[in-house]
């Protein structure tokens, strides 16, 4: 299983890094990244297309041709929709999200920027997103990138990983503990 992960991220990392050069050397870094999440707020958002993303069930032309018509519908062109393309016709739509992280982490590292890996069980708001950048800012003495992703089981309160740190307020891994408390006096 690790084995596969690790395969899975090489992948990711070595498309990002392609894109990323692509999108540097045309100077639309910006606009490749707001393109880039577009395109994965309607994967996240469609339970279907992430099972056509995924499955190896579907070939090379239903993937291709599917989200070349998604691409049409959001009015999606330039470097982002050529880029999704030709990981269609790769057959790596599977790895689409990866590539996306893989590509937010290059682009804070460009920045100066860490990234911060943040699961919460509702999604942030403007405010609130703020308010973490500048405390994780003042923790760890740069500015930081999020990268939130949104996960219902831990109930409540988040899950930040910043490198090889992580801080967990999650209700979830709370009751655990009290949980786990209960049992020893009992």
């Amino acid at each position: 299983m690790a084995d596969n992960t690790t395969h899975v991220s090489n992948v990711a990392e070595r498309y990002a890094s392609a894109l990323f050069e692509l999108a540097l050397a045309e100077k639309k870094l910006p606009v490749v990244e707001k393109d880039l999440i577009k395109f994965d707020e309607v994967l996240q958002g469609n339970e279907e297309l992430m099972r056509l993303v995924r499955s190896p069930v579907f070939s090379r032309d239903e993937q291709f041709n599917a989200i070349d018509k998604i691409l049409e519908k959001a009015k999606m062109d330039g470097l982002v929709a050529n880029f999704l393309r030709v990981i269609a016709q790769n057959r790596r739509l599977f790895v689409a999200t990866d590539i996306l992280k893989s590509f937010k982490a290059l682009l804070a590292a460009h920045n100066g920027e860490v990234t911060a890996e943040v699961s919460v069980a509702q999604k942030l708001t403007a405010a609130q997103e703020k308010e973490l950048k500048a405390a994780l800012k003042d923790a760890v003495g740069k500015d930081v990138a999020l990268d939130v992703t949104l996960d219902p089981s831990i109930l409540g309160g988040m899950i930040v990983k910043i490198g090889s740190r992580q801080i967990d307020t999650s209700l979830r891994t709370k009751l655990s503990s009290l949980k786990l408390s209960l049992k020893e006096v009992g």
